[in-house]
């Protein structure tokens, strides 16, 4: 049986026009440490009251890979056609849940929110809603505001784990503000995001609602009051504020060794630079980066959580965290600018997004691809605790489009190694195989995706400041030999050792946005008809030949479940007999429109051709899959929004 688990956001219908991010003020969101006051409040007064309403499905709620996502104005309900549409959607999420635990009323969950335009507004909504359907306790972080990692982290270990779930306000490295995005997961009872059939008996149940319960008259909640306070909603239902840090770190500790990361944070040459874009990893970093490694306030940028994220996008690639890699010495491309002094540059680079699950990895003229991160720190899993008090990884595993760089490392040292398709959920699975499903226990386990996402089985999802320690402290391990004053081992020093061992895969992804869903579709029918279920042979002649077409599908080792569809790939052969392979698939994490995502892979031994740039080494292998697949004519797209 699935963890019992109950709501996920409701969503206000009141809008703010009043926004303004200048007024926002985020420090006092952070302030309180170490002891807890233990005020209590009652919200209630003689108009509170508990109320049935009455109301009408609203097609399109089918939660994507990561929860769903609209603009805030559906949300809002700013159309009149969307009216309680944030209410539809937890009323769906509360029944699904309870039935889920076999008809029990849910007791705890936690609601929190990554700081995004309207996360204030959907907290009271969401309380009410809860306390509307008799939910005894719920959690909600200072300000409301806590990182996706540090939810899944308070779910598993806060007062033992009692929290059957958790509510996550986020659209994760999507836009936020007035016309951007909103979105709303649910995180299960060990803290993964929700299963397939879970979300799937969501989006049956909110095709059949026809009322929502909530409380009307109760005063809002001050989301600023201490760690510790207490409001009663309803005589049965109380939130509870909670220090957003506390378990995250416990979390954290158990898997680095922060005494030693401290010391070598204080040695010459050793510097970070951290970009948080504005989102809630920022405030995280702050906590674990300055005020328990020392390193210096100066270490970060933007990481003070913005509602529009100071208008930029909070998606940690090189084209939305360009000052982040102009000061790692690199260019947009991902290569070395070589006009910059290289002993100017910080020894490490590091970013997160929006609700700070995913990361980017740089060193002083160096980028590391997700996909190459991963297989290094499976290379280097002796460096961190958490693997190397086990005797390493029982089990590690990538999302399907990301390189096969993993799968090398994996092969040599004798790791069980999975491929599954895209979204943390699957990886889940596989961490829980034996706490859920009492089957193989595959745990220390690492995990990744190519869209920048790694983590361990620590938590139950992806998460941004994890990597950035992970690749800390495979540093201090590379540099625990070297004398001070002699040059320290740099991050290119490792990805060119791993490079000449293992050789390197030279990946991309082509990433066309909001394409209309129609003409998305058309190009992967177009695949799938004339390669996949067609003939290959009628694929126009070109220098790199098209050997194969297949359609990626899933069985789960842990559950036995099956999921289709999740990819197309065409795999190529040059003149000289290498191989490569292209990658479409429809990304489930937009709210508008579909985006086409394109992922190029091609593996190179000779370390004498490492040092080209991604993109330029893969730009005929793209060239021709756009060539075959008709891109341009299709989606009227010349070139890919972005590249990363």
């Amino acid at each position: 049986m699935r963890s019992s688990l109950s709501a996920t956001l409701g969503l206000a219908l009141l809008c703010s026009p009043s926004f303004s991010a200048q007024a926002w003020n985020p420090p006092s969101t952070f302030a309180v440490r170490g002891g807890t006051s233990k005020s209590f409040t009652s919200l209630q007064n003689a108009a509170s009251l508990v109320k049935e309403v009455d109301t009408t499905p609203i097609e399109g709620m089918r939660p994507g890979t990561s929860g769903l996502r609209k603009k805030v104005e559906v949300w809002q309900a700013v159309d009149v056609t969307n009216t309680n549409y944030v209410e539809n959607f937890i009323q769906s999420l509360v029944d699904t849940a309870v039935e889920d635990n076999d008809g029990k009323p849910l007791d705890t969950l936690i609601v929190a929110g990554d700081g995004r335009y309207f996360n204030t507004e959907a907290i009271q909504i969401i309380c009410r809603v809860l306390a509307g359907n008799g939910i005894t306790n719920i959690w909600i972080p200072e300000g409301g505001i806590m990182s996706t990692p540090a939810v899944s982290a308070a779910i598993r270990t806060r007062e033992g784990g009692r929290a059957q779930g958790g509510i996550v306000l986020t659209a994760s490295h999507n836009p936020g503000g007035p016309g951007e995005d909103f979105g709303i997961k649910y995180n299960e009872g060990y803290g993964q995001p929700a299963s397939e059939e879970f979300t799937e008996d969501l989006y049956k149940r909110s095709l059949e609602l026809k009322t929502f319960k909530t409380v009307e008259g109760s005063a809002d909640i001050d989301l600023n009051a201490d760690a510790g306070t207490t409001f009663s909603i309803t005589a049965e239902s109380t939130v509870t504020i909670i220090d957003p840090f506390d378990s995250y770190l416990t979390s954290l500790r158990s898997c680095f060794d922060f005494e030693g990361l401290k010391k070598f944070c204080q040695r010459d040459g050793v510097s970070i630079a951290y970009d948080g874009m504005h989102g809630a990893g920022g405030p995280f970093a702050k906590r674990v980066l300055v005020e328990e490694l020392g390193l210096p306030e100066s270490s970060l940028l933007r990481s003070n959580p913005l509602p529009d994220f100071g208008k930029c996008h909070p998606d940690p690639n090189l084209i939305y965290a360009a000052d982040l890699v102009k000061k790692m010495g690199l260019k947009s491309d991902g290569s070395a600018d070589e006009s910059v002094d290289f002993s100017s540059l910080p020894m490490l680079g590091a970013a997160n997004d929006g609700d700070g699950d995913r990361n980017l990895i740089a060193g002083a003229q160096c980028f590391v691809t997700p996909s190459d991160s991963l297989a290094m720190i499976c290379e280097n899993w002796e460096a961190i605790p958490h693997f190397a008090k086990a005797g390493g990884p029982k089990g590690v595993a990538r999302s399907m489009p990301s390189s096969a760089a993993l799968d090398v490392v994996a092969e040599a040292r004798g790791i069980p190694c999975f491929s599954t398709p895209t979204g943390w959920k699957f990886f889940g699975n596989l961490m829980s195989s034996k706490e859920m499903f009492n089957g193989t226990d595959y745990t220390p386990f690492l995990c990744g995706e190519e869209s920048f996402g790694t983590g361990s089985d620590h938590i139950r999802e992806k998460d941004g400041l994890w990597a950035v320690l992970a690749w800390m402290s495979i540093l201090m391990n590379a540099n625990k030999n070297v004398s001070e004053g002699e040059p320290l081992v740099t991050v290119k020093d490792i990805v060119k050792n791993h490079w000449a061992k293992y050789g390197r895969h030279f990946y991309c992804r082509y990433d066309y946005e909001a394409v209309e869903s129609d003409a998305a579709n058309q190009v992967m029918d177009l695949i799938r008809d004339s390669f996949v279920n067609g003939d290959i042979k009628s694929a126009e002649s070109g220098e790199l030949e098209l050997v194969g077409a297949e359609e990626f599908g899933y069985t789960d080792p842990v559950d036995g479940s099956k999921t289709s569809n999740q990819g197309l790939i065409l795999t190529f052969k040059y003149p000289s007999g290498d191989s490569a392979r292209v990658i479409f698939r429809l990304s489930g994490t937009g709210s508008a429109g579909a985006t086409v995502r394109m992922y190029l892979e091609r593996f190179e031994k000779d370390p004498s051709k490492h040092d080209e740039a991604a993109p330029v080494a893969l730009k005929d292998l793209a060239d021709r899959a756009i060539s075959l697949v008709k891109m341009a004519d299709l989606t009227g797209r010349d070139s890919p929004t972005v590249i990363t």
